[in-house]
């Protein structure tokens, strides 16, 4: 084969040519510390908080501390295969996590990854998950109400939509089975649905879906999950990944709910990563700033103006309490963060009445405005009712002989409680709750025995949706208790009542 030295020097000539200088700079660091999914970086001089940056082996970490001479930063994954000395590199990328139509139905980690086995999600639309909640001039006061279908919120502690609703009891007294009611209950209501599992058992979490599955409810709603087996730092953004999923579709006008189960575990999963980022520790070893942990989070909720398209997200935050422990530093923070809280207790779920509620603790603060006329009418009378039949009935435990009005009293009080009782996955429409609670509160069922108040209920509701479906469609329609219906409640009980 010839070498022609011209072919050469023509080539040569063409490539210098067409050389150009590019200066590429990457800012790259050097892992000094690495374990218990923290790592310490040297280098990284122009890195951000909230940054995250590339290990080895696509392993992505976020940068927490910068200080002076070193970056902490927490892992997204494994740190098996991280070793000292290994570069690291910047990604310029704060995180961010899919948003959009195409999240509806699904099950994702605490990064938006599927992890319900239905292949990837179609969507292009990413959003950071840290974000200024939306300010004063871009809300509205609560004003619509978000119906719960469990008798004692929507009568005595109704929430609205764009509130912030917390439930707070100890383990095992009925948390998340109001909340996955409530989800239960959004069904033909146009709400979108978020339940962020944080630090629940796997097992747990796929009951959930289940449920929510056989019950048609996985339709209009997203399941965010961070179980107990995953690391802490994934526990963390969570929450954050949720709301930021839910900001999406409030942004668009839509009504969103969101459910974060449960928040003790998300500041738990935070202490234990300040502690290791070595953060001092404040007030039972959280960190001074787990106040501003909660109140980033739930301020992102809010009902947004018309003018700003009228959406909202109503968040309903759970706190587990250590022995109806209501004054630990977590539950008084969140308390002091929400719109009101419903307090479930232990001795009334084991005493039988479910939902748990203890009405004397349980408050809203956004009150009778997030109430149809209807319920605002019949449900005014309740709380006080019952106040005076608990005050009553502690007194009551000592005396043998009580006058005929105590009783009387005592009895119906005892029938308001029975009214209050509800089975589980079985929410009540709010027409039916005004018909059944108007029946209690005015005295119709004092001849019906306590025991069977739940057996007349069930069956007076049947009678009433196929013997009088106007009182309901009136209700339904007009979102009022009228006169006319007053009577043909009065009717259908006359009538109901011969034959039970």
């Amino acid at each position: 084969m010839e070498l022609r030295p011209e072919e050469i020097s023509s080539i040569i000539k063409e490539q210098i040519k067409r050389y150009e200088k590019t200066l590429e700079m990457v800012d790259i660091g050097t892992v000094i510390q690495v374990g218990d999914a923290i790592a310490r970086i040297h280098g990284l001089e122009g890195c951000m908080a909230g940054e995250l940056i590339e290990f080895p082996g696509e392993v992505f970490g976020m940068v927490m501390n910068l200080e002076e001479d070193n970056v902490g930063c927490v892992l997204l994954g494994s740190d098996e295969n991280i070793r000292e000395g290994d570069t690291v590199k910047r990604t310029g990328r704060i995180i961010e996590v899919p948003v959009g139509d195409a999240m509806m139905g699904r099950v994702v980690n605490a990064l938006g990854q599927p992890i319900d086995g239905k292949g990837a999600i179609a969507t292009s639309k990413f959003s950071p998950i840290e974000k200024i909640a939306p300010g004063v001039i871009t809300r509205k006061s609560v004003s619509e109400p978000l119906q719960t279908g469990i008798k004692a919120i929507d009568s005595i502690v109704p929430i609205g939509r764009g509130q912030r609703e917390l439930i707070i009891g100890d383990r095992q007294t009925g948390k998340t089975a109001l909340a996955i009611d409530t989800i239960l209950n959004q069904k033909g209501e146009d709400v979108i649905c978020i339940y962020v599992a944080i630090g629940q058992k796997r097992s747990t979490v796929a009951q959930i879906v289940d449920t929510l599955e056989k019950r048609g409810a996985m339709d209009y709603t997203i399941i965010v999950s961070a179980t107990a087996s995953e690391l802490a730092p994934l526990q963390y953004i969570a929450p954050y990944t949720g709301v930021t999923i839910a900001e999406e579709f409030m942004d668009n006008g839509k009504d969103v709910l969101i459910v974060y189960d449960d928040l003790s575990k998300h500041a738990i999963a935070y202490r234990a990563m300040s502690l290791l980022l070595r953060r001092p520790p404040g007030r039972e070893a959280f960190p001074g700033d787990v106040f501003y942990l909660h109140s980033r989070l739930l301020e992102r909720a809010a009902k947004l103006d018309d003018k700003y398209g009228g959406g909202s997200i109503t968040a309903l935050p759970i706190i587990e309490t250590l022995a109806g422990d209501i004054t630990a530093y977590i539950p008084t923070n969140v308390i002091s963060i929400t719109d009101g809280q419903i307090f479930l207790e232990t001795d009334l779920f084991f005493a039988g009445q479910r939902p748990a509620i203890n009405t004397g603790l349980s408050v809203s603060r956004v009150g009778g405005s997030a109430q149809i006329k209807a319920m605002k009418k019949v449900a005014g009378r309740i709380k006080l009712e019952l106040a005076q039949y608990r005050e009553l009935a502690a007194f009551a435990q000592f005396g043998s002989e009580l006058d005929k009005e105590t009783k009387e009293r005592l009895d119906q009080g005892e029938r308001m409680l029975q009214i209050l009782k509800q089975p589980q996955y079985s929410p009540v429409s709010v027409e039916h709750q005004v018909i059944i609670i108007y029946a209690v509160l005015n005295k119709h069922l004092a001849d019906i025995p306590v025991a069977k108040i739940s057996a007349f209920e069930k069956e007076f509701l049947k009678f009433v949706d196929n013997n009088y479906p106007d009182i309901v469609q009136s209700i339904k329609t007009s979102k009022d208790l009228t006169d006319d219906n007053i009577e043909r409640i009065k009717q259908a009980l006359g009538e109901f009542k011969k034959n039970f």
